[in-house]
């Protein structure tokens, strides 16, 4: 293994995120106060408002309206991208040819080629570090479980039931979204596929199907999407996983995952309880829900950053432990089957 440069073996690492949405400004709070090792160092936004929220809660970053003049500065390491996929693929290839270390949030793109493109980018610069953000894999939880699967708890794992399944949003925040999102499958479930790719050993898929309906969000028919879907995926080496996402969840955020082996099975989040509270009243016995997404995986969020700038310091060869762009890739290559089976009506082959 290498050794990580001079500068970052005992320096904070230094880090600029670029956007500050509502998943920006998480990112941007672990790193200020929360993440051992790395200094928020910079912080690039087109919107006035995003930047005046920095300015008050963060602790005096220097500010960017322009992506390409945060690259530019010599005083940033890494940058964290948390912008629109439409933008991830390039600024991406922007920021290793400036010498950045990466980190994006998901997809790593909607569009295959895309994909390919940053990986041939990413190949030709070895030594920084580009990881694509598939928070469960540090979730807690979801970590114990690969563990016990790894060392053979159940068997030889070969079925996953996975789903991501959000709260109703009654003002249609992702109908918004949708003319960009790439659809449910691409938006939701990718993070499934890969968790169900990481959990079987990281089979190729060979064919999926998928189908999905409309059930409160009408809005989605322009755009050729669903706010609920399902699906199922072959894998090479016989394995086998089914999804499902929906938007219209009435009692919270609802992800999780089953593991079905040859010796047992493994669940991960079956009950979605924000705490270990139960209600016992007129109405039966119930527990309060994680809202969102923010909420289930706040751990696993903070985890991945960790893991990230403890990566870097390790310098070229370090143990990442997070998904890479190969991962990401095969996640979109399987995601936009999905799309692709949904408005055919068949099943795709890869």
């Amino acid at each position: 293994m290498m050794a990580a440069p001079d500068s970052l073996q005992g320096a904070p690492l230094r880090i600029g995120v670029v956007g500050l949405g509502r998943l920006g400004k998480r990112h941007a709070q672990n790193l200020a106060y929360r993440v051992r090792g790395a200094t928020l160092a910079a912080v690039c936004s087109p919107l006035d408002e995003e930047l005046a929220w920095a300015r008050g809660a963060l602790p005096a970053p220097r500010e960017y309206r322009d992506y390409a003049a945060l690259l530019d500065d010599r005083d940033v390491d890494a940058v964290w991208l948390v912008t629109p996929s439409a933008l991830h693929a390039q600024q991406i290839v922007d920021a290793l040819r400036a010498g950045k270390h990466v980190f994006c949030e998901k997809p790593l793109s909607l569009d295959l080629a895309e994909c390919e493109r940053v990986l041939g980018e990413a190949q030709r610069q070895p030594h920084l570090q580009a990881t694509i953000g598939f928070m469960r894999r540090f979730d807690p939880s979801y970590r114990d479980a690969y563990d016990k699967i790894h060392a053979g708890l159940i068997g030889r794992p070969f079925m996953v039931r996975s789903q991501t399944c959000d709260q109703n949003d009654p003002d249609g925040f992702f109908v918004r979204f949708a003319p960009s999102s790439g659809g449910i499958f691409l938006d939701c479930t990718v993070h499934d596929i890969d968790v169900a790719r990481w959990l079987l050993g990281k089979p190729k898929a060979k064919r999926v199907y998928a189908a999905g309906t409309v059930a409160l969000h009408d809005g989605l028919r322009e755009f050729g999407d669903v706010d609920n879907g399902v699906a199922i995926c072959e894998f090479e080496n016989g394995g086998l996983a089914m999804f499902y996402a929906s938007r219209t969840m009435a009692h919270g955020n609802d992800t999780g995952s089953e593991v079905i082996g040859t010796a047992g099975a493994m669940a991960i989040g079956r009950n979605p309880r924000v705490n270990r509270v139960e209600i016992a009243d007129r109405h039966g016995i119930r527990n309060e829900c994680t809202p969102t997404f923010f909420d289930r995986f706040e751990d696993a969020f903070l985890h991945e950053a960790q893991a990230f700038v403890a990566a870097v310091k390790q310098g070229p060869g370090g143990e990442q432990g997070g998904a890479t762009l190969a991962d990401a890739l095969e996640a979109t290559r399987i995601g936009s089957a999905l799309r692709r089976s949904l408005e055919t009506g068949q099943a795709v082959t890869l």
